[in-house]
């Protein structure tokens, strides 16, 4: 079975080189960016600017290949890919949380943007604590490191065919 996407939008953000930008939200609180979405959507829009934040999920365009395990960003020992959040993945999908900051016309200003600008857009859904918190969870071999992503910033181990050790 062949699944296939078209991008509904580009994403924009200062972040030109994978090397040096954030790895989540939480690593780029304020960082501004916007979402150009194509005309054909615009009416998708509607109702949209109800939600303070957004989910956006895209493309790792730049992603190279993929590994069933990876060195994550956070850490130094070799994990399974799934999980992690590397973008080295057998369908090269992003998620991120975003701050809705306004919209005009086909754009979405948005902010705490951790994506490669020129980044193709797949999909966007408003996002709602009520449906998305979770209890009693767990974050596995991230426990002790998750205060981390405020400060990690990404490398090119994901860009290049050959992972940085």
């Amino acid at each position: 079975m062949e699944i296939t996407f078209t991008p509904i939008g580009t994403i924009h953000s200062p972040f030109h080189d994978p090397a040096g930008m954030p790895i989540q939200p939480a690593g780029c609180l304020g960082v501004q960016g916007w979402i150009d979405l194509l005309p054909d959507y615009q009416a998708c829009l509607k109702d949209l600017d109800q939600f303070s934040h957004i989910y956006a999920l895209y493309h790792f365009h730049k992603s190279g290949g993929w590994s069933a395990e990876v060195v994550p960003f956070m850490d130094s020992n070799p994990r399974g890919l799934f999980s992690t959040r590397a973008p080295r993945r057998p369908n090269p999908i992003g998620l991120s949380v975003l701050k809705l900051e306004g919209i005009s016309g086909c754009r979405l200003e948005v902010s705490n943007v951790d994506i490669l600008d020129g980044t193709p857009l797949l999909d966007l859904k408003p996002y709602v604590p009520q449906f998305d918190m979770v209890e009693n969870l767990k974050i596995g071999w991230l426990q002790d490191k998750a205060d981390v992503v405020k400060t990690q910033v990404s490398d090119r181990r994901f860009i290049d065919d050959q992972q940085v050790k």
